[in-house]
């Protein structure tokens, strides 16, 4: 008798597990809630989770984390001092054509490079010296006050107005017979208050310093050598920062009259090299180099703040009911920092660390969800959270740590269609035959032993 209860009791348990693998396929899944959860980073950046796809016919939702960096590049604020060489040597023709000098190029690059700083920037002021040598125009021979101040000129004090700038860059006359640098970051470093705030002071020059303040015999000299890399230091340890380009050097191994050194030994000795300048930052380029290295390399090195978001930690939970019965899967990797291989069931957590993200910057996650074909059948009915909540931690552009949370998610529900007449087919007329056998074997076994027991 219990040997025939046992095959009774299996062949319901078979009947049942197929009535539950045959539920998978008559479920429905639906999105009850789809709400966007958004956490604010800053003025104008955000993490950002949205259902982005519904696959319900295969019982499958993608959904996509996103961190958006739209905060704009921050512009240099404070004193910026503009110092360029007006050396005769700049009237040299840099084209075949003859047509276009060494002045016309430099000059309008750092036209073009002053309009663009202060372009929808309040914050700062650009002064503007010039420097070769003293010149005397009644008298080309004159050099009583060569190796002074009187071989830098001021251009133009500190402005913010562009076109005013550039109207006194356009009436610089380029006649000095020598280059006194010294002469010029010491006369544009005067031209600084001394409000605390961001100083700088760039270098625009075709020659190398063969005079000096109180250094003019004989020219390229050690001294000469000495006093404008020793002005480049104190500068740079004053706080301000040095950026220099220097080209129009067309055969660096010529070693030049007075010196013993050649033209790239006396490059090397006062401003270093570009991989390792003498102080801030060093471009040492050809002609052709000079326009994109003015309007483009130094424009984007003066904007030292790029409004990163940095140590970027989301933790993203999931309910319980959603890691038992549903798939998680990756769309595609992270394609800004690192995300968990696969859920961490200790906390039902997934973590992504993004290091950095810059300004502009766009980092962003998908992943799926699709129910299990052996899910709970308890769940049917149910509002299921896809997410328990999302944590997020991050420094902002100014150091400050932040932690946030949000408890947002989309909703999903299953639910079973109405009940409908078995439709003809082998596995219904199985499984109704199935019911019917057991039905009346049982029913013959109760029988049975009624009759046994009044016997």
């Amino acid at each position: 008798m219990k040997k025939t209860i046992f095959i009774v009791l299996f062949l319901i348990l078979i009947l049942i597990a197929n009535i539950s693998m045959a539920s998978y396929s008559t479920v429905q899944m639906e999105v009850v809630e789809e709400p966007v959860c958004t956490i604010e980073l800053g003025d104008n950046a955000y993490f950002e989770k949205r259902l982005i796809e519904k696959d319900l016919a295969n019982k499958e939702i993608t959904i996509q984390l996103q961190v958006v960096n739209n905060e704009a590049e921050a512009k240099p604020t404070g004193e910026l001092m503009l110092v360029l060489d007006n050396s005769n040597s700049m009237n040299e023709a840099v084209d075949e054509a003859k047509t276009t000098t060494r002045k016309d190029l430099i000059f309008e690059s750092a036209k073009t490079l002053v309009s663009s700083l202060l372009e929808n920037n309040e914050d700062l002021q650009i002064g503007i010296v010039s420097f070769s040598s003293y010149y005397n125009p009644s008298d080309s021979t004159d050099i009583s006050q060569e190796a002074t101040l009187a071989d830098a000129n001021i251009v133009s004090g500190l402005s913010a107005d562009s076109s005013e700038l550039s109207s006194a860059i356009d009436n610089i006359e380029t006649n000095g017979p020598r280059t006194d640098l010294d002469a010029g970051i010491t006369l544009a470093s005067d031209q600084f208050t001394e409000e605390d705030n961001n100083k700088y002071m760039i270098v625009l020059t075709d020659g190398v310093p063969n005079i000096s303040l109180g250094h003019n015999n004989p020219y390229y000299s050690d001294d000469t050598i000495n006093a404008t890399k020793s002005k480049l230091q104190e500068l740079d340890t004053q706080g301000i920062r040095m950026i220099t380009m220097l080209t129009g050097i067309n055969n660096e191994d010529e070693v030049p009259f007075g010196s013993t050194k050649t033209y790239g030994q006396i490059i090397t000795e006062i401003f270093g090299t570009e991989e390792n300048p003498t102080v801030g930052s060093f471009y040492y380029v050809t002609d052709d180099q000079v326009e994109t290295t003015i309007t483009n390399d130094i424009y984007n090195s003066l904007l030292p703040i790029s409004q990163s978001y940095t140590d970027i930690v989301i933790k993203d939970y999931f309910p319980q009911e959603i890691i038992d019965n549903f798939e998680f899967a990756y769309v595609s990797d992270a394609n800004i920092g690192e995300i968990s291989a696969e859920v961490d069931t200790t906390d039902n957590s997934i973590t992504w660390t993004i290091p950095e993200l810059a300004s502009g910057e766009t980092a962003t996650v998908q992943y799926t969800l699709k129910l299990k074909e052996d899910f709970d059948s308890s769940i049917v009915g149910k509002l299921l959270d896809t997410n328990e909540r999302v944590d997020i931690t991050y420094n902002d552009f100014n150091g400050e740590n932040h932690e946030e949370t949000s408890d947002v998610t989309p909703v999903l529900r299953l639910t079973e269609p109405p009940a409908e007449l078995p439709k003809a087919g082998l596995t219904t007329i199985l499984i109704t035959l199935g019911v019917v056998a057991i039905g009346l074997f049982t029913f013959s076994l109760i029988k049975l032993n009624t009759y046994k027991n009044i016997k």
